[in-house]
């Protein structure tokens, strides 16, 4: 664990060095992975996520799938918002500036928006969304409704709860060095999150755009809540900060501060 600690930080040190242009298409690359992602996972259980009373199933079979996104992100190489989020070891071991770390957020959380809605947008246009005599493209709409309708702090806390499992997922895999290995320990923590219906910030950068790309196609209006401007701010800011805190806080700080050297401060500064 100690030695898991020692490279989230160097991570933290390569990622905060890289130009704008490769973390930008990077951001776009892993957007688009999660996005695929949560394309898929809803395709697969939209029919039983319909029925109350296989709402539950639903959710879990969601979750068998949308691990896909992050073991993508993983072994491909992208950047991830969410994951980035644990650059704040390395900001909090002042090996990078907080400006460094900030600037990463700020160029990946761009990118994965980018790369998320041209998923969504072409989804949209593929039509897929007509699956199931139309009730896939109608569950889509439901769930970024639902999304778009927490109050900020439900947003809020399903947002730390989230990037909590999702950087422990990435925290288990860096630990192991066969490919398998890393595939199981990402699986089980993001099917956890799936299933328990937490919120990730880069994963609502599909499902509400997509709903309401859908909604535009639908004659439906019962949804007020789903708009623009409600999954801006009703949605990704109160999970984004969220997904802060799980990922940031909760994982990489905390097990920064347990396995923080003893013997005399043997920080990098940038």
């Amino acid at each position: 664990m100690p030695e898991t600690c020692q490279l989230v930080s160097d991570i933290g040190v390569v990622k905060a060095k890289k130009t704008l242009a490769d973390l930008f298409l990077l951001g776009i690359l892993a957007g688009a992975y999660i996005a695929l992602a949560a394309a898929g996972s809803t395709m697969a259980a939209f029919n039983l996520l319909a029925n109350p009373e296989t709402f539950g199933l639903g959710r879990c079979v969601a979750g068998l799938l949308f691990p896909c996104g992050l073991i993508l992100v993983m072994l491909a190489g992208s950047e991830l918002f969410t994951g980035n989020t644990m650059m704040l070891l390395a900001c909090a071991q002042r090996r990078i500036s907080f400006f460094a770390m900030l600037r990463n957020w700020l160029i990946v959380f761009v990118g994965n928006f980018v790369g998320s809605i041209f998923v969504a947008f072409l989804i949209c246009q593929s039509g897929q969304l007509n699956a199931g005599n139309g009730l896939l493209g109608a569950m889509t709409i439901k769930i970024a409704a639902a999304k778009c309708s927490l109050t900020f702090v439900q947003a809020f806390v399903l947002g730390i709860f989230c990037n909590w499992l999702v950087c422990l997922a990435v925290w288990l895999a860096l630990g192991i060095k066969d490919i398998t290995g890393k595939i199981l320990v990402m699986f089980f923590p993001i099917w956890l999150f799936v299933t328990s219906g937490y919120e990730h910030s880069v994963a609502n950068m599909y499902y509400i755009p997509a709903g309401l790309f859908a909604m535009q196609f639908s004659a439906t209006t019962q949804f007020s809540a789903l708009t623009w401007e409600n999954f801006f701010i009703a949605n990704l800011l109160p999970v984004t900060l969220g997904n802060i805190v799980g990922g940031g806080v909760f994982v990489a700080l905390t097990y920064g501060f347990i396995h923080r050297k003893k013997n005399g401060d043997n920080t990098v500064k940038n």
